[in-house]
């Protein structure tokens, strides 16, 4: 053999090992293209339900929250009518009733009534747990 035939089977076997590899990484390609096209569809097939549950809720979500803001929108009217009526109240019968009240007050004092008001009382502080010496108690009972 030559060394040109012997350089021929070297270039070959080299060639064979690399085409060999080279198929080996396609198959193996294939086999992960396959897996994620599988993996794209059992993805799809579940998100989609998904989707459609996740719109229902955000309607109903949308449909309660406009029935909220109705409801706000009333308890607002409330709150300023409300306000409205207890001002009128005020302003209708606030002034007469202290002026009747000032002038009870003023009738009391000209005829010098002094019954209706109560009688100053002195204030007694009570301690727990302490006692008062003796000679502040015969004062107190005196």
């Amino acid at each position: 053999m030559s060394g040109v035939e012997v350089a021929g089977i070297i270039v070959a076997v080299f060639w064979a090992i690399l085409i060999s590899f080279l198929a080996v990484v396609l198959a193996r390609l294939a086999q992960v293209l396959r897996a994620t096209t599988k993996l794209v569809a059992e993805v799809t097939d579940q998100a989609v339900p998904l989707l459609a549950d996740a719109s229902t809720t955000v309607r109903s979500a949308r449909t309660q929250l406009d029935r909220v803001d109705a409801i706000a929108s009333d308890v607002q009217e409330v709150t300023s009518n409300a306000s409205a009526l207890s001002s009128t109240v005020a302003s209708a019968f606030g002034g007469p009733l202290v002026k009747v009240a000032a002038f009870g007050y003023g009738v009391r004092k000209a005829l010098g009534r002094t019954d209706d008001l109560p009688a100053k009382k002195t204030r007694r502080t009570v301690i727990v747990g302490r006692t008062v010496p003796a000679a502040r108690r015969r004062k107190q009972k005196g």
